[in-house]
């Protein structure tokens, strides 16, 4: 199956945490960073989610944002760390390309923000994503 999802990060089920309706899941990705996906219960049963089950964190462009540091104050527990490598602007959208440990994030964001945040080839990041955002594929 081909997506339309850029970024797709490899990793593995860390522990999976049921709830009524929703588990949280984390994953441990490829470059070492540990993540959160919080997706129905029903989802986690039938991709038959367990601990070391290899996953991959699927998360469209438009739900990663950046912060040019760290974070506090914040429920969006998914922060990484990495390094605008590209950035193409448009009249209005920006795509940013960021290298994380173990892959690569896009990020769409408005070309204000991308200006404002002074983003550019070199510029440290953070990625913040919600964890109701990351869906989950096994491989």
């Amino acid at each position: 199956m081909s997506l339309s999802i850029r970024n797709q990060l490899p990793g593995t089920v860390a522990s999976v945490t049921p709830g009524e309706v929703m588990a949280t899941v984390k994953v441990r990705l490829n470059g070492g960073q540990d993540i959160t996906a919080a997706i129905t219960l029903e989802a986690a049963g039938e991709l038959g989610l367990a601990e070391g089950t290899a996953v991959r964190a699927l998360v469209k462009s438009t739900e990663v944002s950046l912060s040019t540091g760290p974070v506090s104050g914040l429920s969006i527990r998914n922060q990484l760390p990495g390094t605008v490598t590209d950035i193409a602007t448009g009249g209005a959208m920006a795509a940013v390309k960021i290298s994380v440990e173990g892959g690569e994030l896009t990020s769409a964001i408005t070309k204000d923000a991308a200006v404002d945040l002074r983003l550019a080839q070199g510029t440290a990041v953070i990625a913040l994503i919600k964890s109701t955002e990351i869906s989950l594929a096994t491989v």
